[in-house]
């Protein structure tokens, strides 16, 4: 088993919730060092204390050294934690890991699927560096960035294959205001923290409509259906959708006021388009490219998810969003456990 008590740990992305997870584990004592790519970010956190650009308002412990040097960051580690956007994990990862540790433990706190290979991000991890695929873990769960760091109570799961890398991870992070729990179901936690931010869009959609709390209850519900319906295609285990990543997040992120995704969501419903929109947000949302990934995925393996088609038909083939509610609502009538198993 790892020494949990004096990880030596690097994080690479200090977006807000890289910074929040540097913030938190610095407070507990812990003595990380932090990756920024951005030189503004690094600056500010190195001569401030605090991310001014995506987590302002968090002071950031003296115990953070911050870093532009990716290979710096990731050396000599017994933990490495990836929190960048999901469409350069890949790419962020290729270049470290060369510095990576082989025993070290690669952690992904990241929510996405890649469009062009449908990979997870510990599948993306597992090919960038298959040396480290017995210790790959996932944290997920219904965390925003801000209320973590400012120590409001939060549960979330340490998923790997492997218990005692899960329980590694759960040791690390576990304090009195952030409780992890373990689960052995890698696929599941990550696939219910990545498409339920296609689902959050639609319910921003709903919001956004005006279509009132009925259309959103409805929405999230059939959401989660789409999400295990996908997730046991895949050999997740259907009982992660009713934990922490599956209904947890879900609700989080599709009802809560700081959430990206549904955010971009209410917009659309309101009447912008996302070239109106994603040029004003400094912090990735999500779910606008697992859209792409999600829809995709569907239709190759043959898996009904309606919902999730709709919102990649609003954001890409110009579908109304009234129209969109419209089909949905008229679809042929089934059972609501047809498909349950």
């Amino acid at each position: 088993m790892w020494d949990a008590l004096n990880a030596k740990i690097g994080i690479i992305g200090a977006g807000s919730w890289g910074t929040a997870i540097a913030a938190m584990l610095g407070g507990k004592g812990y003595s990380p060092d932090l990756w920024a790519y951005e030189p503004e970010v690094c600056r500010s956190i190195a001569e401030q204390r605090e991310n001014k650009v995506f987590l302002p308002g968090i002071r950031v412990s003296e115990n953070i050294r911050v870093s532009n040097d990716l290979g710096m960051v990731a050396a000599g580690k017994d933990l490495v934690i990836m929190v960048v956007p999901s469409h350069v994990m890949r790419e962020v990862a290729r270049r470290a890991a060369d510095s990576i540790e082989d025993g070290a433990v690669l952690l992904s706190a990241a929510k996405g699927i890649e469009n062009k290979t449908h990979l997870t991000m510990t599948g993306v991890l597992s090919e960038v560096s298959p040396k480290h695929k017995d210790r790959l873990a996932v944290l997920s769960g219904p965390s925003f960035a801000g209320e973590v760091a400012m120590e409001i109570p939060t549960v979330v799961a340490a998923a790997a294959e492997d218990p005692e890398v899960a329980q590694y991870v759960q040791q690390v992070f576990a304090t009195p205001f952030f409780r992890v729990y373990t689960n052995p179901d890698v696929i599941g936690v990550q696939l219910g923290g990545a498409v339920k931010n296609v689902i959050a869009i639609a319910s921003g959609i709903v919001d956004g409509l005006e279509l009132g709390l009925n259309s959103r209850a409805a929405l999230i519900t059939r959401g989660l259906a789409e999400i295990r319906r996908l997730g046991i295609r895949l050999g997740a285990n259907p009982h992660t959708f009713a934990g922490l990543s599956g209904v947890g997040d879900l609700m989080l992120t599709c009802t809560g006021s700081l959430s990206r995704n549904h955010t971009v969501g209410k917009m659309i419903g309101e009447g912008k388009t996302l070239d109106e929109i994603l040029p004003h947000m400094s912090m990735v949302a999500e779910g606008v490219r697992t859209a792409k990934s999600v829809y995709n995925m569907s239709k190759k393996l043959g898996v009904e998810m309606p919902i999730a088609e709709s919102v990649y038909a609003v954001l890409y083939e110009g579908l109304k969003p009234q129209d969109a509610v419209y089909q949905l609502m008229t679809r042929s009538l089934k059972s609501e456990l047809e498909d349950v198993e």
